[in-house]
């Protein structure tokens, strides 16, 4: 039994100073409070652990790296609009100790990600994805709230402010040549030329001095420094649209359809103007019964 061991939704393998996280979650890799506690766990762990140089996560799921966050979750937040926020929440939180900690972390992107998915992948420092297989989304405004993870913030740095409201009022899924061609991700791959691509620069930055990795982070960072500002602002503004009463009855609504069903995921990015559409069908029909 190791540090590494006695994870519920991890699988973790330390090879030459590479820490390879497999999110191992059926049936979709959903973002729920088992993941996220995992997480939590491994963060603190890999923090005090020295031999591990660079942070590798992959999904062990062909279709999913994370689905998104876990809408059954959300619902069941308390209510923190009333009271401004004064820090972000605690996935941010975590995930920026994942990006500010002297080490390097890499997505490596060969399936869907959406959501809360898609701002795990945002926070880290590089993200490789498969050519074919790779699907990028913030589909929170067809549920009636925004992101809440970090998304408006570094989706805003990475693509440019025009690029980001598309993607995230428009819902809809990026593919991997759209995602590379704005700078979503680093690069594609063909399927198979993915995995050796990020061990080879992996294996590579972990031989480094880890002085010259930390130095470099930090040299990079001040070009362009954490939003921490913007977000706590975007943890306020989730808060108040999880809140609405028009945003519980568009989760609601979505999970009545068959939300987080690996049926549905697979083809949400072609489902989400029915969802969009689908609470105020609903509002309708209550109105006239």
């Amino acid at each position: 039994m190791t540090v590494y061991d006695g994870f519920r939704a991890l699988r973790v393998n330390v090879v030459h100073g590479v820490a390879w996280i497999t999110i191992d979650h059926p049936p979709i890799n959903l973002l729920d409070e088992t993941l996220f506690g995992d997480l939590n766990r491994l963060i603190g762990v890999i923090e005090g652990d020295s031999s591990v140089r660079v942070l590798v996560f992959q999904s062990a799921d062909p279709d999913f790296f994370i689905a998104h966050a876990d809408v059954e979750w959300i619902l069941r937040f308390p209510d923190a609009s009333a009271q401004a926020a004064t820090e972000p929440n605690p996935f941010v939180q975590l995930m920026e100790r994942i990006r500010g900690m002297p080490k390097i972390s890499i997505g490596m992107l060969a399936g869907i990600a959406r959501g809360g998915g898609s701002e795990f992948l945002l926070s880290l420092d590089m993200r490789f994805a498969a050519r074919s297989k790779a699907r990028l989304s913030q589909p929170e405004g067809a549920l009636g709230i925004i992101p809440g993870g970090g998304g408006t913030q570094r989706l805003a740095q990475l693509v440019g402010r025009a690029r980001a409201l598309e993607i995230v009022l428009g819902c809809g899924d990026v593919d991997a040549e759209e995602a590379v061609s704005i700078g979503y991700v680093n690069k594609i791959f063909a399927d198979d030329d993915l995995l050796s691509f990020v061990r080879d620069l992996a294996e590579r930055i972990a031989a480094l001095s880890p002085a010259v990795v930390r130095l470099t982070k930090e040299a990079v960072d001040a070009a362009r420094p954490v939003p921490t500002p913007g977000l706590v602002a975007e943890t306020n503004l989730f808060n108040q649209a999880v809140a609405l009463p028009e945003a519980r009855n568009s989760m609601a609504a979505f999970l009545e359809a068959g939300g987080q069903t690996r049926e549905m995921e697979l083809r949400l990015g072609s489902r989400i103007a029915d969802l969009t559409r689908q609470p105020l069908v609903r509002a309708q029909h209550k109105r006239a019964s």
